[in-house]
């Protein structure tokens, strides 16, 4: 469990730093006509999308949120069973279609796309400052 704990906290700065690169070739190769394909926005996609399979595999075993009739009330209850689940899985929805429009060679909506799922990864990262339980890594 520690371990998928670990795995799942250190990813994020992977899928952080793919995006923050998809970002910015998207941006780079917004205004050209025919630019190529590149691999980031897929290594980005496969990120978020292995970050998520484990955040579901610790949601299931119960990573330490149970549901409760009050967790509305509790911050820790509620950021961890809604905020975070449902930022998150909103964020990689933009990032697959941000995908299949990068595969267009429609490189101003990965942009667009990308950047918008960035900060809502941002908002629902349970980072230290927030008090939320969580550390840097």
């Amino acid at each position: 469990m520690e371990i998928l704990v670990r795995a799942h906290s250190g990813l994020r700065y992977v899928v952080l730093g793919l995006l923050i690169a998809a970002i910015f070739v998207a941006f780079s190769k917004r205004g050209e006509r025919n630019a190529p394909y590149s691999k980031i926005y897929l290594f980005a996609m496969i990120a978020t999308h292995t970050q998520l399979l484990i955040g579901l595999i610790l949601y299931a075993l119960d990573f330490g949120v149970k549901v409760r009739f009050d967790m509305m009330s509790d911050k820790f209850y509620r950021f961890y069973t809604v905020e975070h689940i449902v930022g998150m899985l909103v964020a990689i929805v933009l990032i697959t279609i941000g995908h299949s429009q990068a595969k267009k060679l429609n490189h101003g909506k990965v942009f667009a796309y990308y950047s918008i799922a960035l900060l809502l990864i941002l908002i629902s990262i349970p980072w230290p400052f927030r008090n939320l339980g969580a550390g840097w890594f």
